[in-house]
């Protein structure tokens, strides 16, 4: 699929133009092999084997900037999931290896590394729990290091005893960064129907059907569709707006395409062995700049405010209309590849939650069609564990029945309420503390045990 000089330029115009970044370039790197008879050799190992796998990663990325003038906001790295390279650590043993992931991630220079995670569908291993609980300390004692946990997909059905685990070990890791607005919860992802090539954090890890090393692409361009909209005026039919979507879409992921292959290329030569490229991830992914917003987009389609009635239909016709055009630009689409809807990410989000239009009802039900369910969510700091594991149980039975990716990232902001902020900076951005129903849900909670996949999970 060769790319030709007018696409570059294009790109190059977009970027001007329309603030248009590759969102990242994610080198996934695979931890077989790394696991030994103790926890200090296995320690050793991995993070070896993460500083020579991506020694070279963040100049080739940078040299593929300079050629092309096109800015990569963030160059990050994904590993193998934690737990299975270290299942026989112990809580301080997991703690430990995240400060030295944490310390091989400034070495080589990425903004994240993610993959401190544990897949836990259908049960977890003592390695499993124990990575769990590490959590709080491990992502409050690191700056780089990410994590997630796998909680349910549409094979296996949701894995209820991990799910109040995990929502114990949110309000661990919020009160572990109180005097950071929790943030600890910023950087770590609950998940149904995880995906093994997602290049965007907190969630992504080097999945186990992985080559040893990949680099995927995740794109940005709300402000190129948002453009592309306005141009059309309120005459045109969404069968037009369609259309422009698709136009754009295929544009954006052309860029992804041709950067990706040329920073694989770059580090392939700079390392001296091959590291394939992967995919494009086709999510639009916001950020708190002006006209950068995906909820720009749906207001531009017609909406006073992201919120209102259409809103669902809306970001349906936008997600659909972005994979439409991006799957005909590259050669293999992956990771999660939707709208993201990040709260605290997304300017026009952040206004329309406060104003009380958008609730976390609302985003319940967008989180239906669009590709990540909850996410930069900032709720009352003394929401219980059982509350956030009952919002976590019904976005992942919105994802197992529809065979689809849900994800939370949600942040009970210690020591505030409704209607305070919480502020990260940067890309993270500032969000409102959203209400939550106060309605009971302790014993639904509690039960434990797995909710069964659903019978379309029988497709044999």
């Amino acid at each position: 699929m060769p790319l030709s000089l007018t696409e570059v330029l294009e790109t190059v115009r977009m970027t001007e133009a329309d603030a248009f970044d590759i969102r990242t370039v994610t080198l996934g790197i695979s931890l077989r092999g790394c696991a030994s008879r103790d926890a200090e050799s296995t320690r050793r190992n991995v993070v070896d084997r993460v500083r020579r796998v991506a020694e070279h990663h963040v100049a080739a990325a940078e040299e593929v900037e300079r050629l092309y003038g096109v800015r990569i906001a963030n160059k990050r790295v994904s590993i193998t999931p934690a737990a299975l390279v270290a299942d026989g650590f112990s809580p301080a043993d997991f703690v430990r290896l995240a400060e030295a992931l944490d310390g091989a991630a400034a070495e080589v220079g990425v903004d994240y590394l993610a993959g401190f995670s544990a897949l836990v569908e259908k049960g977890a291993t003592p390695g499993d729990a124990a990575l769990i609980e590490a959590l709080p300390e491990a992502l409050a004692a690191t700056e780089r290091v990410c994590a997630s946990v796998a909680c349910g997909s549409t094979a296996a059905g949701i894995n209820a005893d991990a799910v109040l685990s995990v929502a114990r070990a949110i309000k661990g890791m919020a009160a572990r960064t109180a005097e950071r607005d929790s943030i600890g919860c910023a950087k770590f992802v609950a998940f149904c129907n995880a995906v093994g090539d997602n290049p965007f954090v907190a969630g992504a890890f080097h999945g186990p059907s992985e080559p040893g090393a990949a680099l995927n692409v995740g794109i940005s361009g709300p402000g190129v569709v948002l453009r592309a909209i306005e141009a059309l005026g309120p005459e045109a039919d969404f069968g037009a707006v369609t259309d422009a979507i698709k136009t754009m879409a295929f544009k954006i992921t052309r860029a992804g395409e041709l950067v990706g292959r040329r920073v694989a290329e770059r580090l392939s030569e700079r390392s001296g062995a091959r590291v394939p490229f992967g995919v494009v991830d086709i999510s639009l992914a916001p950020t708190p700049a002006d006209r950068d917003s995906v909820g720009d987009v749906l207001r531009a389609m017609g909406l006073v405010d992201v919120g209102a009635p259409g809103t669902t239909a809306a970001l349906a016709m936008l997600n659909e209309a972005v994979k439409r055009g991006g799957l005909m630009a590259a050669r293999h689409v992956g990771g999660l590849s939707g709208a993201f809807m990040p709260v605290s990410e997304d300017q026009a989000m952040i206004d329309a939650a406060a104003s009380g239009h958008l609730t976390l009802e609302k985003l319940e039900a967008m989180s239906a069609i669009c590709s990540v369910g909850l996410d930069m969510v900032a709720i009352p700091g003394d929401t219980s564990a059982e509350t956030i594991a009952g919002i976590l149980f019904d976005e992942f039975a919105i994802g197992m029945i529809n065979d689809k990716t849900t994800a939370v990232r949600i942040i009970p902001v210690a020591g505030k309420g409704v209607g305070e902020w919480a502020d990260y900076g940067g890309l993270l951005g500032r969000a409102p503390v959203m209400p939550v129903s106060g309605v009971g849900n302790a014993v639904f909670a509690r039960r434990g045990g797995r909710i069964p996949a659903p019978i379309r999970a029988l497709t044999n």
